[in-house]
């Protein structure tokens, strides 16, 4: 077919419904071999070592100090991410990947119902963040992990996103696994939802075709007029960005 509109859109090319469905099976053929290759990385994620936690490691939680063991809340299984802080900043200065990330946590109850508890461990103090978590209408277990912080994450470097799974035998903790960066983004919904449209993520390091929109770098992709994107319907719904530190 006459493709002319394509370079005029920058869309892909034009064909007829036979040929669009032959290539889409193409690609599934790839697809469904790169989800049996994720199955085969989680089988083998399941098969890592296990390091031994302090299970008395202090954590602050709405009712003053508690223990990283508490933080499974009886489950065996226990999930948490580690939200960046900026002590002393306001609300529209923190983490916009942590805001992104976080916001798309919300029912809980299908992974309390397979024995896991998801929490976030904030790498700050937890007056400040708990407010912050009260202006964005989150409700998962909050905890303040900064005074244990070189503990909880030995051998990595605090102060970065990071996604770690614990285990509990009786009184013991261990934990299994952990990721950071990118790796977080099995949180996500949104990017794995746009990576199935034509335009993707619209981010600059992604390969898409000469012409096709790549808009977003840097923080500008998680960030709208200043804010972390999510922070914007709390606003305008009128809810206060105060976090009691004096901060404008």
């Amino acid at each position: 077919m006459n493709n002319a509109l394509n370079d005029e859109l920058k869309a892909p090319n034009i064909v007829d419904r036979d040929t669009y469905l032959a290539e889409v099976d193409a690609l599934r053929v790839r697809e469904k071999t790169h989800m049996r290759e994720g199955d085969a990385i989680a089988a083998s994620r399941r098969r890592l070592p296990m390091v031994e936690m302090d299970a008395t490691t202090t954590l602050i939680g709405e009712r003053g100090e508690t223990t990283l063991l508490d933080a499974f809340e009886g489950r065996r299984l226990l999930i948490a991410y580690y939200l960046m802080w900026f002590p002393g900043q306001p609300a529209r200065a923190q983490c916009e990947g942590c805001t992104f990330f976080t916001s798309q946590v919300r029912e809980l109850s299908p992974l309390h119902a397979r024995d896991a508890t998801y929490a976030t461990f904030c790498q700050g103090p937890y007056e400040e963040s708990s407010r912050y978590r009260n202006f964005m209408g989150w409700t998962m277990p909050w905890y303040s992990a900064q005074a244990s912080i070189d503990t909880l994450l030995a051998g990595r470097k605090p102060g970065m996103m990071h996604l770690v799974c614990y285990l509990r035998e009786e009184s013991r903790v261990f934990e299994t696994y952990w990721t950071w960066m990118r790796g977080v983004e099995a949180m996500d919904n949104d990017y794995r939802l746009l990576d199935l449209t034509v335009y993707g993520r619209q981010e600059t390091w992604e390969d898409s075709p000469a012409g096709w929109p790549q808009r977003w770098d840097g923080k500008q992709r998680m960030r709208t007029y200043g804010r972390p994107t999510a922070q914007w319907s709390r606003v305008e719904a009128g809810y206060s960005d105060d976090l009691g530190n004096g901060a404008d």
